[in-house]
């Protein structure tokens, strides 16, 4: 599928709204419950007959349709709807998409709550799930069966890095009859997933596009059919397993959308940074953003331009303890926090084997060449990132690894 030339910062700015008093922010609309002028509105909206009404609040209120025709704007989808977490979305799109005797093709390199669910508990309603690497287009192929109804992956996988070819996903899934769902919690703006060719985008919103590591919320997006389905009374996954975002929330995501594209150029300037000059020093960086990955010119190809390469970077110490100690003696000098999450302004640093990938059995870590010593880095927002990798420098040569 041909990619078409997409600016979603200027596509989120066609959107923006002035609340009815002429404010210039949107107004908190904190009503769990609306009234309708007639009976029959009421009725009608229950059965989807009339549009125009808010029902209540698990279905849709006006502080979270702003947020989510921003949302849809940014991915160039018809319509999306959010949630209270990034794992709420994740599940409900799955589970709206298969049902008993159905099968799911998913990246094995998958956030590890994803895993856990796909591996774990999807298994209680029936459905089966291969895992394969997606980057091997070949291995999706043969993986697909007749009851193929789902192609999951990630567009820059966790926490490998690898791209997906969103394109080619797109073809094997049309013709095993399946959707494809693309996680792009960490590359939003970067990629366009829907624009590529994805049916369903969703996002962990916690982290890069909110940036501010103060609440925990969801996105889902695709076409109007498929976001009606969600929230239908009878039959929706996400109206009946009632995983709302809050009406707070989601207005102050929806204000930090605006500002989405400028930090992940700065993430992105800050993290290509980091990667050359740990190279430089002879510790191998894993970063899309250089020529020497091998998924560079894959992630050029399909990259909106001019939002940089993300904020991602990986190096590999080889032991767990050389990594803990590695990102001790970083938290002590003030590098940033050793913890868990990504696209925050301050650099966060964890041992993924040991963290957010633990749910991820060893058996698949190894396949998936990841090191007990990966320590992954979401690269924060320094001013001067010079002046920081300095200080990483410092911590490496008094642990003798530089």
């Amino acid at each position: 599928m041909m990619k078409k030339k997409f600016d979603p910062a200027m596509a989120i700015n066609s959107v923006a709204e002035i609340s009815a008093e002429r404010g210039i922010n949107p107004n908190v609309n904190d009503s769990a419950t609306f009234c309708f002028p007639k009976g029959q509105t009421m009725t009608d909206t229950f059965t989807g007959d009339v549009q125009g009404y808010y029902l209540y609040s698990r279905h849709w209120n006006p502080s979270n349709m702003s947020l989510c025709k921003a949302l849809a704007a940014m991915e160039g989808t018809e319509a999306a709807w959010v949630t209270g977490s990034g794992m709420g979305a994740i599940t409900c799109a799955l589970l709206q998409c298969a049902k008993k005797g159905d099968h799911i093709v998913a990246s094995m390199t998958v956030y590890g709550g994803t895993f856990a669910f796909l591996n774990n508990y999807v298994e209680r309603f029936g459905i089966e799930v291969t895992f394969v690497d997606t980057t091997n287009l070949e291995q999706v192929k043969a993986a697909c069966r007749p009851n193929t109804k789902v192609i999951y992956t990630e567009t820059m996988s966790n926490p490998l890095l690898r791209i997906s070819n969103i394109g080619e996903l797109r073809k094997i899934a049309d013709k095993a009859g399946a959707k494809l769902i693309v996680d792009n919690t960490f590359t939003p703006m970067v990629f366009s997933p829907y624009i590529l060719g994805a049916h369903i985008v969703v996002y962990s919103m916690t982290k890069f596009i909110n940036g501010k590591n103060d609440c925990v919320a969801g996105a889902i997006c695709g076409d109007q059919d498929f976001i009606n389905s969600l929230i239908d009374v009878n039959t929706g996954t996400a109206m009946l397993l009632g995983p709302v975002l809050d009406s707070f929330r989601s207005t102050s995501i929806l204000k930090n959308l605006y500002t989405l594209h400028i930090r992940m150029q700065k993430h992105g300037e800050n993290a290509m940074y980091l990667a050359k000059r740990f190279n430089e020093i002879g510790i191998k960086a894993n970063y899309p953003g250089l020529e020497s990955h091998q998924d560079h010119k894959l992630m050029v190809d399909q990259m909106n331009k001019g939002f940089g390469f993300g904020g991602m970077i990986s190096i590999d110490l080889g032991t767990a303890e050389k990594a803990n100690a590695f990102m001790e003696a970083m938290q002590d000098k003030g590098v940033g926090y050793l913890a868990v999450s990504l696209g925050y302004f301050r650099t966060l640093f964890s041992c993924s084997g040991k963290s957010t990938s633990s749910e991820v059995p060893q058996e698949y870590q190894t396949e998936m060449g990841m090191s007990e010593g990966l320590v992954r880095y979401s690269v924060g927002l320094d001013n001067d990132m010079e002046a920081t990798f300095e200080v990483i420098q410092s911590a490496l040569k008094e642990l003798k690894f530089a």
